[in-house]
């Protein structure tokens, strides 16, 4: 009797550990019966024509921008940023550069450049289109950030600083849910970040198509919606602070490879 119920609690005492990888591997087995027909496909291509569109008081394309690589270069671009630039003397992630080239090749106004980042329904964010073809065309290429120059590594050592800062109603801090392995909402796995490979695998797969809203999300949005979930004020879109944490995440995953807009619940 006592073997068997020591077999019994045993059992039970596996039985969360069990569940949990069964319902991971039954939501990346769905991830893979949809991965051949990722709608984010058309988020790229919405992406490319508004990046070869005249477009703003200047009547021009976004053809000539300067992402890092070079004008109109956007082959591994994506996988370098955030870096520094010399024509503003800045760090910029993609999202922030994007809105430089609108503001100075199309001559829109800043308000104009930063306006809609995000889909809502009956909206859809000329934004969030571009960024998706910007970060395809980097697809299946290593993270290469560079924290050479003094303002990259600054922006590292802030972001670094703003990933394990604590506050808020609930005295969180990024770390809370991605420092620490085996973390969980619901069925959904939490990476810890501090693991390369787990950093790794959650930054290359952003942008993404989240299936549960319809609407390819950029790097900025996850962001925006992990600090809403903290109950943190939201940063501002574009801000130098949102670029320093993704610096630093960016940083973290340097070597994966890249393989994004990918698909997500």
């Amino acid at each position: 009797m006592k073997r068997q119920a020591c077999l019994i609690l045993s059992a039970l005492a596996a039985l969360p550990a069990w569940a949990q990888t069964s319902a991971t591997d039954e939501i990346a087995k769905y991830r893979q019966m949809l991965a051949d027909g990722n709608p984010a496909e058309l988020w790229e291509m919405r992406g490319e024509e508004l990046w070869k569109k005249k477009a703003g008081p200047k009547q021009a394309s976004l053809e000539t921008c300067d992402m890092g690589q070079g004008p109109g270069v956007l082959k591994g671009a994506y996988v370098s940023l955030p870096r520094f630039f010399k024509d503003t003397g800045k760090v910029m992630d993609a999202e922030q550069r994007l809105a430089y080239c609108r503001m100075t090749i199309q001559g829109l106004t800043q308000a104009e450049a930063l306006a809609n980042p995000f889909a809502a329904p009956g909206k859809p964010s000329d934004i969030e289109a571009i960024m998706s073809y910007v970060a395809a065309e980097s697809r299946g290429m290593p993270m290469n950030v560079s924290t050479a120059h003094p303002l990259e590594k600054q922006a590292y050592e802030v972001g670094k600083k703003l990933f394990f800062y604590r506050g808020g109603a609930h005295d969180f801090a990024c770390a809370t849910c991605h420092g620490t392995d085996g973390q969980r909402i619901r069925l959904q796995e939490l990476p810890n970040i501090l693991n390369k490979a787990n950093a790794q695998a959650a930054y290359t797969t952003w942008p993404a198509y989240r299936v549960s809203q319809g609407e390819v999300r950029t790097m900025q949005h996850r962001l925006m919606d992990c600090f809403r979930q903290q109950r943190f004020p939201e940063p501002v879109y574009a801000s130098d602070a949102v670029t320093a944490l993704t610096m630093y995440l960016a940083k973290s995953a340097d070597g994966g490879k890249f393989d994004a807009p990918a698909l997500k619940r």
